[in-house]
């Protein structure tokens, strides 16, 4: 049983990471063929199963890290194709920039912040629950 708070934040996060992967998919969807086993977009309820792309976040613990604490945004490509770093670099930094305007929105009463920690996009700051 998950306490109805954190619930609601992941709910939040997973509906960022939808309009951040419907965005990809219409700016970058066509680029590349995708792998026999992935369904078309929209071929599935969630945009996680198919089309090229797959956004979401993944709660890390932070033992090694200087921020500590936080979620990490992870971006897959179900291609087999080769992507060139330059491409992936142009997504990720990308999905950046619309990750923090969509923090801002979902989360204006939190300090969150967001960086390139390794290769990798991290989300820390304010994960309390808040009052209960």
């Amino acid at each position: 049983m998950y306490h109805p708070k954190t619930v609601e934040w992941d709910k939040k996060l997973k509906g960022i990471c939808d309009r951040i992967d419907h965005w990809l998919e219409e700016h970058y969807g066509g680029m590349y063929p995708l792998r026999p086993n992935r369904p078309a977009r929209g071929m599935t309820s969630n945009p996680e199963m198919d089309g090229l792309f797959n956004i979401q976040t993944l709660f890390t613990p932070g033992f090694t890290s200087e921020t500590g604490r936080g979620y990490l945004v992870e971006i897959e490509m179900s291609t087999l194709e080769d992507v060139e770093e330059h491409i992936k670099t142009e997504i990720r930094d990308i999905v950046l920039i619309k990750f923090k305007n969509e923090l801002k929105r979902e989360f204006p009463e939190r300090l969150l912040e967001i960086g390139i920690e390794g290769n990798m996009i991290k989300i820390w700051g304010d994960l309390s629950l808040g009052s209960l």
